[in-house]
């Protein structure tokens, strides 16, 4: 007898996709062409290299948590 499985939610916070996009922009900062906002500075911080490649993934549809304000 053939068992049905049944369909796992999944648990993933982040998307592979969401991953892809920090990966580049850490990347970019790493190599000093990551720039921020409106000043155009330069990132230095790794936490807001990923929270800009956070953001890009958002806009561009992938899976990740809203943004805690």
């Amino acid at each position: 007898m053939a068992t049905k499985k049944a369909a796992k939610k999944s648990t993933r916070k982040y998307g592979a996709s969401a991953g892809e996009h920090v990966k580049t922009e850490m990347h970019e900062m790493k190599r000093g062409k990551l720039k921020s906002g409106r000043s155009g500075k330069k990132v230095t911080s790794r936490k807001q290299a990923i929270a800009i490649g956070l953001s890009e993934a958002r806009k561009n549809g992938a899976k990740v948590p809203k943004k805690k304000s």
